[in-house]
């Protein structure tokens, strides 16, 4: 395992790096965005283009690296976040601020494509879980230093700005340097709403709805603890907090889906976090311990239910179906992020900070009630068709890539007539010989010409 680690340190050391410079944004943004006197609308429209250029990248990236190749499209992808990270400080003004979080949204997305897809190429099946969830523990812990650090920076000066370039840029030479080579191209598959809706409503509708709680509370909390008397200190350490309770619980609440019905926890992740939420707005606290104690819980409550809706589709999905279901969902959550800090904005604007937390309470509510819902129309899986949870597969940084050349007469792949960033690689002519294959085999098969070859031999489950 320590020998696989080491095969892909470059690749975990400009996460690290990388991670650690977006962390000090995410906090930092908002914090100065106040200190600069925009309004609470136009900071939720700031935090909202962030993740509007999230979902454009894991629309558009994909063609970028594809033409560009792994290493190129990554070195432009850090380079251009870097640089739009300097940019901040240099025109204060929300229009400019809004157009460069898009662009840092859709580069962070083709960062996390290129990232995973070559980590679970590198990893093999017997240590791909493990080499892919060390993945997860150094992203979050990067992203919550860098949210502390703020506590160390004023952020009125120009200085958080330089180091969270410094660290983006950074995050480049590792990659740059290396001399492996690089992935097979990626998998593109389609976003097909309907029918990952008919495979696991509970999922989809869970997901947006998740992405819109979750993505207010990423965005806004440093903002809702300065409104509420923090101090820039306090508020950095208290953004942190949601993230903290979110890693303790992720794995024994994983653990307890395998054992029941996966929606029945979900619907109690909705209307616990809706129950802290409220209290979170009622109380209103005020002294910096009480806040981030009740800051960890609603992590606790909030921060695992995205990986618990994607293993519920997982075990309705087949095998060949993961990607695109992963992907799917990851979009769906995406799409739901950019509505969550403008409509916290909104309710921050008419009735004060805990506006915050009502939207939070909202949104979690309609969840839970949506899935009790979906647990009278539909019976629970088989246990034993039950895949384990496996958080490194299900969490929403990025998404679930696979390794393997297209399968070009697949319905779910958008497979390009070519690959200029491989035309002289090894994957080029890789790719050519399965295609041949496949044809070769079509020929010799006797079935019906829309028959469907898959990759595996699952089929999905009726439920």
């Amino acid at each position: 395992m320590a020998q696989m680690l080491a095969s892909v340190s470059a690749l975990l050391i400009s996460v690290s790096m990388l991670i650690l410079g977006h962390g000090i944004q995410s906090t930092l943004l908002p914090l100065a965005a106040s200190s600069a006197d925009f309004s609470d609308l136009q900071i939720g429209a700031v935090s909202s283009a962030y993740f509007i250029g999230l979902v454009l990248g894991c629309l558009g990236a994909p063609h970028v690296i594809m033409r560009a190749g792994h290493i190129r499209a990554y070195a432009a992808v850090v380079s251009l976040m870097s640089a739009a990270a300097i940019l901040h400080p240099i025109a204060v003004d929300p229009v400019a601020w809004f157009l460069i979080r898009i662009i840092s949204g859709f580069c962070l997305a083709g960062f996390y494509m290129i990232v995973e897809s070559w980590l679970n190429e590198s990893a093999t099946n017997e240590n791909r879980g493990a080499v892919m969830s060390t993945y997860i523990v150094i992203l979050f812990a990067s992203m919550m230093l860098g949210q502390i650090s703020i506590a160390a920076m004023d952020i009125t000066s120009f200085m958080p700005f330089a180091i969270a370039s410094v660290s983006v840029s950074l995050a480049v030479i590792p990659v740059a340097l290396t001399t492996a080579n690089q992935p097979a191209p990626i998998t593109l598959v389609r976003f097909r709403p309907i029918k990952l809706y008919r495979n696991s409503p509970a999922a989809l509708v869970g997901a947006m709805l998740i992405g819109i709680g979750n993505g207010a509370l990423w965005s806004l909390t440093p903002l809702y603890g300065s409104q509420i008397g923090l101090t820039t200190n306090q508020s950095a350490f208290y953004a942190a907090a949601i993230i903290a309770g979110g890693v303790l619980s992720q794995w024994p609440i994983g653990r307890l889906s395998d054992k029941i019905d996966r929606r029945v926890v979900l619907m109690i992740l909705g209307a616990t976090t809706a129950a802290v939420a409220l209290a979170i707005a009622w109380l209103a606290p005020q002294d910096f311990a009480s806040a981030t104690a009740l800051a960890v819980l609603i992590g606790i409550c909030s921060q695992p239910a995205y990986a618990i809706a994607v293993s519920h589709a997982f075990d309705y999905a087949a095998t060949e179906d993961f990607v695109e279901t992963s992907s799917g969902l990851l979009l769906a959550f995406g799409l739901g992020s950019v509505a969550g800090p403008i409509g916290a904005s909104l309710l921050m604007g008419q009735t004060g900070p805990s506006g915050l937390y009502l939207l939070v309470a909202i949104v979690n509510l309609i969840m839970a009630a949506f899935i009790l819902t979906r647990l009278f129309a539909r019976g629970a899986i088989d246990q034993e068709e039950k895949l384990d949870f496996e958080y490194a597969a299900t969490a929403q940084v990025g998404t679930v890539l696979s390794p393997e050349p297209l399968d070009i007469d697949a319905s779910n792949v958008i497979a390009p007539e070519e690959f200029p960033a491989y035309e002289d690689d090894a994957y080029s002519s890789e790719t050519d010989i399965v295609t041949e294959e496949i044809i070769s085999s079509e020929e010799q098969t006797s079935g019906s010409e829309d028959e469907e070859p898959t990759p595996g031999n699952d089929t999905p489950k009726e439920g």
